[in-house]
This record gives C-alpha cells, sequence and structure tokens, in this order.
C-alpha cells in the first residue's frame, strides 16, 4: 500500500511538473529606441531594459539608439519596437492620426506610464525689458531647428499668446548653445529651450549672459490647453537659476512610456510593476526620475489609452479606480 501511494505521489509531482512546463511563459522579446546616443533617453533606456531583462524572466528586453520619439512612434506602428519613450504631444497625434502623423493613426498605441515633465524655459535678455510672450513680438528670437520640438512649441505659445508666428518675430532657428553664445553678444533678444530643470544652456544663459525666465499667464495657458491637451502648468521653483528669487510659471509637456495593443496584459502588467517597483534604483543613475512616482504615472497624459496590463497594476495600487 504505501508503495502505491509513494508511486502515485511521485506521478502526481511529475503531472505537476510536465504542466508547469507546458504552462512557462514563451520568451518575449522587446526592442526599444531611445534617442540619440548623446541624448538622456539612451541611457535611461538601456537602464529599464536591463531591468526588465534581469528581473523578469521570460524578457529580453534592449534600447537601440534613434531619431527620438517622433521615429519611435513609427517604429511601434510599423511593429519594429514593442515599448518606446515620447513626450505626450508626440503621442497624442500619433493615436490620433494628427500633426506630424496627420493621415497616420495609430489605434494600437498604449500607454504603460507617464513618467517626468519637459518644462518649457523662455530666456529672454534682462536688457530687453521683456517681460511677456506678447511683448517679443518683434524681437529677434531662437525657436529653434525647424521641424525641432522647441520650434512647435514656440509656435503653440506665441499663437496662443496672440501672436502671429513666425511673421510676428525675428527667427533664428539654431540651437541652445547657439542661441546663448548670440545673447550674450548682446545679437538676440531671447531663445526657447525645452528641457528638464537646471539645463546646462538654462544655466548659463542666466549666469554668463544676462537672462531671466519669462512666466506664462494663465490665460495663455489656458487658451493653449483647450488646443492642445497635453499641456500641464509648471513651476520652476525660485532659486533654480541665478538670479531668480521667485517662483516662475510655465508650462510642460510629459514624457509618457507606451507599447502596443499587440503585447499582452500579463507581460505589460509585469514590465509595469517591475518599473515602478524599481524607480529608486533607476533613479540613482538617471536624475530625470528623481522624485517620479506611480501615483502620478496617469495624469497629464493627455487621456491617452492606458494598456489594460498598466491599468491591471495601477489599480491594484489604488492609482487607478
Amino acid at each position: 500500500m504505501k508503495k502505491l501511494v509513494s508511486k502515485i505521489f511521485t506521478i502526481a509531482i511529475l503531472f505537476i511538473a510536465i504542466c508547469s512546463i507546458g504552462m512557462a511563459k514563451d520568451q518575449i522579446t522587446i526592442s526599444f529606441p531611445t534617442a540619440a546616443t548623446t541624448g538622456a533617453l539612451y541611457p535611461l533606456g538601456a537602464a529599464i531594459t536591463n531591468l526588465w531583462t534581469t528581473k523578469i524572466d521570460y524578457v529580453k528586453a534592449s534600447s537601440q539608439a534613434s531619431g527620438g520619439g517622433v521615429e519611435n512612434l513609427n517604429l511601434l506602428a510599423d511593429g519594429e519596437a514593442q515599448v518606446s519613450i515620447a513626450i505626450s504631444s508626440n503621442c497624442y497625434e500619433s493615436y490620433t492620426g494628427t500633426g506630424v502623423f496627420d493621415g497616420y493613426k495609430n489605434e494600437k498605441f498604449r500607454v504603460i506610464g507617464g513618467l517626468y515633465y519637459n518644462p518649457n524655459q523662455i530666456v529672454v535678455a534682462k536688457a530687453s525689458g521683456i517681460d511677456s510672450l506678447v511683448k517679443l513680438k518683434g524681437a529677434h528670437f531662437a525657436s529653434g531647428a525647424i521641424g525641432s520640438s522647441t520650434e512647435g512649441e514656440s509656435k503653440n505659445h506665441f499663437t496662443s499668446a496672440g501672436l502671429k508666428y513666425p511673421d510676428d518675430l525675428k527667427i533664428e532657428n539654431i540651437g541652445f548653445a547657439e542661441a546663448v553664445n548670440l545673447m550674450r553678444n548682446k545679437q538676440l533678444d531671447g531663445a526657447w529651450i525645452m528641457a528638464a530643470l537646471g539645463n546646462a544652456a538654462v544655466t548659463e544663459a542666466t549666469s554668463t549672459a544676462g537672462a531671466t525666465i519669462l512666466n506664462i499667464d494663465d490665460a495663455t495657458i489656458e487658451k493653449l490647453q483647450k488646443s492642445y491637451p497635453w499641456y500641464a502648468k509648471f513651476t520652476i521653483p525660485a532659486g533654480t537659476y541665478s538670479g531668480q528669487d521667485k517662483d516662475i510659471q510655465t508650462t510642460a509637456i510629459k514624457m509618457v512610456m507606451f507599447t502596443t495593443a499587440d503585447l499582452d496584459e500579463d507581460t505589460v502588467y509585469d514590465l509595469t510593476k517591475v518599473f515602478w517597483e524599481n524607480i529608486n534604483t533607476l533613479s540613482e543613475s538617471n536624475k530625470g526620475l528623481v522624485g517620479i512616482k506611480a501615483e502620478d504615472a496617469i495624469s497629464d497624459i493627455a487621456e491617452l489609452p492606458l494598456h489594460p496590463g498598466a491599468a491591471k497594476y495601477y489599480k491594484e495600487i489604488g492609482v487607478l479606480k
């Protein structure tokens, strides 16, 4: 009798083992395009994919350099990428088939979570006496390279402030560093910079080029938000830059980590859970992640759709009802 019980027990264990092997999740390969190797997104993508590969036994994730947000979204739509990051404005236009994605609507776009904010920082020469967007009319202004995010930001904001862009300004399509040099030589009245707080160009402009940062008024922001739902009010705390003795109100766009509806719910749940449960470790080497919380992951993302796997995690931790 004991031998019979032993055999039955052994068979049962083997049966469970075989079933477990059969139920093991197939390996998932994830391609994660980022941006240029010199930018902040490249090391961030590498850190995230290394985390997922290390912590989730069935995931093999890798990051690659890319042309940035617009290309990342196109790669996702073409099925050549499974996860990436872009600003919420680009994400909104991809999902709705508008703006730069006109005619190329990606209905499979899904959000994993909103990350950190990219604030707009408009630096102007103190000597110019310019203290609002509308007073930049006729000014010599650097809006960024043609087709860049900063040029798009300049157009959206100046238009909302009541100016005609670019006709009402003397526009220079140049980058941050060149703009600061021209401001230092008193050849430029201002420049549009969109970057994390503490940006080197803004720091240099305020400390060595006699620049200050413009405040954006409530009316302009409200008008902006009616046309472009991805904008959030943002405060640059006093003391962030040289000579800044008070808070400055501006706008910001949140960076969004996204995926495709083709990726299954369990996988995206695990990706989301592992990311947020290790956010402190990730932020040690990626300052853009410092202070971000899962509780804020579904705010200021232009009402873009969450992936069911991500939604499951946010419901689990009480962020989503």
